[in-house]
């Protein structure tokens, strides 16, 4: 088989009810060569036992329970800051493919979404790439790699990095992960750390990125964010600012290939 082996992580976390449909939409990728990786998050349902019945039906199926907890997954507010973001990391150990994508447990890929990923990472020289999303799918999704005006290239993504980034951070690098995320958003002092607001664009729960970005860059426990969002989420955000700003050849491609149902 000429196309490099794909690993797909799914961290799962008390969505038994859905998470095979979400696994279901990667088992029927026309890419075929992947690795499905599915990581059980200290999930209280079955999910974990959902996941094991899954891994019977496709060979392609490896499911791992992560053997750690995040003690901040909730903060002071009940709000989920978690996001999976350790079962992802965990993920990263697992994986033998060349490449590295992800699908979250409550959503859905169209059948085309890796394929075009990596199709458009060739063409355009890139190591990481992102495409969009949308509510809802009724039709086949036609895609046409050859319009431009799709493109988000790699040198606005770099400086978007560089305009999204706090002063602080660029100032002193490391040592803000010595200050807790509770202070960096207190009003007279977090536009310091915080610079513009702005998302990383279209999709970026689903980047596909080769093996070797994540011997550089893993997803951070919040204190750690540089690109955290200000409601303390912002893992996806953090990730993918890093590995733009580090490798300078991220592109992104706005054609909807991921449905969101969160």
């Amino acid at each position: 088989m000429n196309n490099p082996l794909i690993s797909v992580i799914i961290p799962t976390h008390n969505n038994s009810s859905i998470l095979e449909e979400a696994v279901d939409s990667i088992i029927k990728q026309t890419y075929k060569n992947l690795e499905i990786i599915i990581i059980d998050d200290n999930s209280s349902d079955n999910s974990f036992d959902v996941a094991k019945r899954l891994e019977e039906k496709d060979k392609r199926i490896k499911v791992y329970s992560l053997p750690f907890s995040d003690p901040n997954r909730v903060n002071k507010k009940g709000r989920n800051i978690n996001a999976g973001y350790m079962a992802r990391n965990y993920g990263f150990e697992k994986c033998n493919g060349e490449w590295i994508t992800f699908q979250d447990d409550d959503d859905i890929s169209l059948p085309n979404r890796i394929e075009t990923q990596y199709n458009l990472a060739k063409k355009y020289n890139s190591n990481h790439v992102c495409i969009n999303w949308k509510r809802e799918y009724k039709e086949e999704n036609k895609v046409n790699l050859d319009d431009e005006t799709k493109l988000i290239d790699n040198i606005y993504l770099y400086k978007l990095s560089q305009k999204t980034k706090g002063l602080m951070y660029k100032l002193f690098g490391k040592l803000n992960s010595h200050i807790p995320f509770e202070i960096k958003t207190i009003r007279i002092i977090n536009k310091a750390f915080f610079g513009s607001l702005e998302p990383y664009p279209l999709c970026a729960s689903v980047p596909i990125v080769k093996k070797e970005v994540i011997s550089k860059i893993k997803f951070r426990q919040l204190d750690n964010r540089v690109w955290s969002s200000f409601t303390g989420r912002g893992a996806d955000r953090d990730f993918n600012f890093a590995v733009a700003e580090k490798y300078k050849n991220s592109i992104c491609f706005d054609i909807p290939l991921y449905i969101w149902r969160a």
